[in-house]
């Protein structure tokens, strides 16, 4: 009796050891992939913050005005009848800026981040305790930069004229045992007026920045 019944108690062993190691990987994969969900969304919150904030403290250092980049063309009645672009100033800016947000991106990757492995639960008692996991962001290729703008309705006969600067970079977010690549684009205002009247037909702008348009009212 005893003899027949070891075949189906090593069966009955090898399959709850399956099942146990079945289920002990799959947990193991959803925490890897929470833990990085949680990762590159934290990693690419810090690297736009970075963006934004060296190019406030360019734009800020260099006190620069919408009047220094648009040139606004009036009639003898005090109409505007043209818009015009400051092609140099306006790539200059956007250079000096893009160096800015190397730089900071630069520090970024300088830096590792730790996030407590109890936020994989979701618990707000257990988020903050648990080990500490590490994640670095590497920088990956260059800093790009365009230069766009925007007319909005601000009021009676009133035509807010915003300019940005679009940043777009790319960032790898590593965590143990797995990494994968985040974009990570911005947009910053850098100055912005109000227009007073009826926004002309014709918008001199940058081929290669600022997107050519004109601007049916």
């Amino acid at each position: 009796m005893f003899k027949r019944r070891r075949p189906f108690k090593k069966a009955f062993l090898f399959v709850v050891t399956v099942v146990f190691l079945v289920a002990l990987w799959s947990l193991d994969m959803q925490i890897r992939k929470t833990l990085y969900e949680m990762a590159e969304v934290r990693a690419v919150q810090l690297a736009t913050e970075a963006v934004y904030n060296a190019v406030l403290q360019k734009v800020a250092g260099e006190g620069m005005l919408y009047e220094d980049l648009i040139i606004v063309h009036k009639d003898s009645a005090g109409n505007i009848v043209l818009m015009q672009a400051d092609t140099a100033k306006i790539n200059k800016i956007a250079s000096d800026t893009t160096l800015a947000v190397q730089s900071a991106i630069l520090r970024l990757g300088e830096e590792s981040l730790y996030i407590p492995l109890g936020q994989i639960t979701g618990s707000y008692y257990l988020a903050s305790r648990g080990p500490k996991i590490r994640v670095d962001i590497v920088p990956i290729g260059t800093v790009r930069v365009n230069v766009d703008d925007r007319f909005e309705q601000s009021g009676i006969n009133q035509t807010r004229h915003s300019i940005y600067l679009v940043f777009n970079t790319d960032i790898r977010v590593v965590v143990p045992l797995k990494s994968g690549q985040a974009s990570v684009a911005t947009q910053v205002p850098v100055a912005e007026s109000i227009i007073v009247g009826d926004v002309p037909s014709t918008f001199v702008t940058l081929s290669d920045g600022f997107i050519e348009k004109s601007i049916n009212r």
